[in-house]
């Protein structure tokens, strides 16, 4: 058999275990697929080649790219996807984040929600949108509570699976704060899921990361308490 034909055959497999898999929420790893040789160009040779492929993609599709309201469209999505949307690819721009003595001696659970997450499903390209709530113990240091933020945005700012996310932010604040005690709830829309295949418009994805002392039934119930009470503000 010729490797031609190997190949085609290869590819033929490929693409129906593509199908049977069809929209399953799946992933790989805990860390994003980046290749070694990711940043070896500059953002604006990114943008360049990002632009191309967008025109050809809508020129494919039958839109013409000489009208006004079109013709910027490849460039504005290629410096979106680039300086925006995947931002959080590039591991230069993850946030310096300081932390201080526990000068209060603060023993309780420090809990920040309503993080607000937009991020891109890796799968189909399309949005991820809602709330991180997360939590940590100090174990003698503590962090500025924006930058919590600030890391959230970091990691949604990729392709993203959702249980990725959670562990990513749990990870990135267990080696800031020097503590295994960090928690995240994620409850997100997937556009995927909402917009297209099932279309159901009004389901969302939890998921759920606990680290130390999270692990034990009455902490965690804490923590969930926590983020289930509306605020009064």
């Amino acid at each position: 058999m010729s490797l031609e034909i190997l190949n085609m055959k290869y590819d033929k497999f490929f693409e129906d275990q593509l199908d049977l898999m069809g929209d399953d929420h799946i992933g790989s790893s805990s860390e994003t697929p980046i290749r070694d040789n990711a940043f070896e160009i500059s953002d604006d040779e990114k943008i360049s080649l990002i632009e191309k492929d967008i025109h050809n993609i809508l020129e494919t599709l039958g839109m013409d790219l000489n009208d006004d309201s079109l013709r910027g469209t490849p460039k504005r999505v290629a410096k979106m996807f680039v300086k925006e949307l995947f931002g959080g690819l590039d591991p230069n721009k993850l946030p310096k984040s300081s932390t201080f003595e526990n000068k209060y001696d603060y023993k309780e659970m420090l809990v920040e929600k309503n993080i607000t997450v937009y991020s891109t499903c890796e799968h189909h390209l399309l949005p991820i949108v809602g709330k991180a709530h997360v939590a940590y113990f100090s174990s003698g240091t503590v962090i500025g509570l924006s930058k919590m933020n600030r890391i959230v945005e970091y990691f949604s700012k990729r392709p993203q699976v959702q249980e990725r996310l959670t562990i990513q932010i749990v990870k990135a604040l267990q080696e800031i704060l020097k503590t295994q005690d960090v928690a995240c709830v994620i409850d997100a829309k997937h556009l995927c899921v909402n917009s297209r295949g099932i279309k159901d418009v009004d389901c969302s994805t939890v998921t759920a990361e606990f680290g130390g002392k999270f692990k034990n039934q009455s902490v965690k119930r804490e923590f969930l308490d926590y983020i289930s009470n509306e605020s009064s503000l």
